[in-house]
């Protein structure tokens, strides 16, 4: 219910100006999703929103800048397509962070990722796509 409602409250800030947390619940109730001001609170902090004259307001990421070429260096040790999808293994306890900057590239050869302690699944929209992706992750565990 959280990870929905943490949704929800993004597509309405994204869609129109909410200045306070109570039109943020009015919106949210329109949506079907009923929260209470203390939850509205703690959400707003998780998801690092801001209030801006504006309204409230996603605050921007810094890019990646290469972060995932200098990880999956270090870090990537296997590469295997299964279809439209890799499986990625790295050392033990470094899957996590090595798809977080796979997913901060924002590649669209990369639908999403999940990650466990030593392997990352990679899902591409198709197989061919899945296959040159292979291809540039094995150029990194050779070069």
């Amino acid at each position: 219910m959280k990870s929905f409602r943490h949704g929800q409250i993004l597509k309405v800030i994204r869609s129109r100006v909410i200045a306070t947390q109570d039109e943020l619940a009015r919106a949210l109730r329109d949506n079907g999703v009923e929260a209470t001001q203390v939850t509205l609170s703690r959400d707003i902090r998780e998801l690092g929103l801001v209030k801006t004259t504006d309204g409230y307001r996603e605050l921007t990421r810094e890019p990646y800048n290469g972060q995932f070429a200098s990880l999956a260096s270090e870090f990537l040790r296997d590469v295997r397509q299964a279809q439209n999808q890799l499986v990625l293994k790295t050392a033990p306890g470094h899957a996590s962070s090595v798809a977080v900057a796979l997913d901060g590239e924002d590649r669209p050869e990369v639908v999403g990722t999940i990650a466990g302690d030593d392997t990352i699944l990679v899902i591409c929209p198709d197989t061919a796509t899945a296959e040159s992706l292979r291809e540039q992750f094995v150029a990194m565990l050779e070069g």
